[in-house]
């Protein structure tokens, strides 16, 4: 049995124009504007930019980001994105087998292999995944990686010609939204959290 260390652990579902911080010099949304009242020394995990929503990580434990993110078994994250105009079967293919995008630095990189395919009803996926007009072209894909370059998603659509529309991360492993509204908070236990985000102390 994992012993109890006293840390704490939230899930959120980031709304657009938030940032995943509760300080900034911008006139931004921030995390300190939900409605919740996070104890001292909470910070976020795998952040989300401005633009992106979806599943977000807060916790006081320090040493989550190593665990997660900086470890040596890859951990899966599956991202509902919609993009503008329709995407062919050869356009899912080249996303599949890796695109070449600029990383940190102006080094160019070409992604690992990732699962994607296309979403017919989103609501299925996302309850708040907006229904556009039939007259707007767009697409919406269910994409899944275990690798997480800088803005990555949104440039590997760019990177076959299809611009980014919305961005929402539903699920790390198998640590899921599971219903949060946007802007809500869900705390979690340690042994919940560990045993759905498959990382061991």
């Amino acid at each position: 049995m994992m012993p109890v260390t006293g840390h704490r652990y939230f899930i959120v579902n980031k709304p657009p124009d938030m940032v995943s911080q509760f300080v900034s010099p911008d006139k931004v949304g921030l995390l300190g504007d939900l409605d919740f009242d996070f104890p001292e020394g909470t910070h976020a995990i795998g952040r989300l930019d401005n633009n992106s929503e979806g599943l977000l990580i807060l916790t006081t434990n320090k040493k989550v980001t190593k665990l997660l993110f900086e470890s040596k078994v890859p951990h899966k994250r599956v991202y509902l994105v919609q993009v503008a105009n329709i995407v062919s079967e050869e356009t899912l293919q080249r996303l599949r087998t890796g695109v070449s995008i600029r990383i940190s630095g102006g080094v160019e990189y070409v992604t690992g292999e990732c699962d994607v395919h296309i979403v017919d009803d989103p609501l299925q996926v996302y309850p708040q995944a907006t229904a556009l007009p039939d007259y707007i072209p767009v697409t919406w894909l269910l994409l899944s990686l275990t690798e997480g370059k800088y803005h990555q998603v949104r440039k590997m659509v760019a990177a076959v010609r299809h611009r980014c529309k919305r961005l929402i991360r539903v699920s790390i492993e198998d640590l899921a939204l599971d219903g949060l509204a946007p802007g809500q908070v869900r705390e979690i236990t340690e042994t919940a959290f560990f045993k759905l985000l498959h990382i061991e102390r």
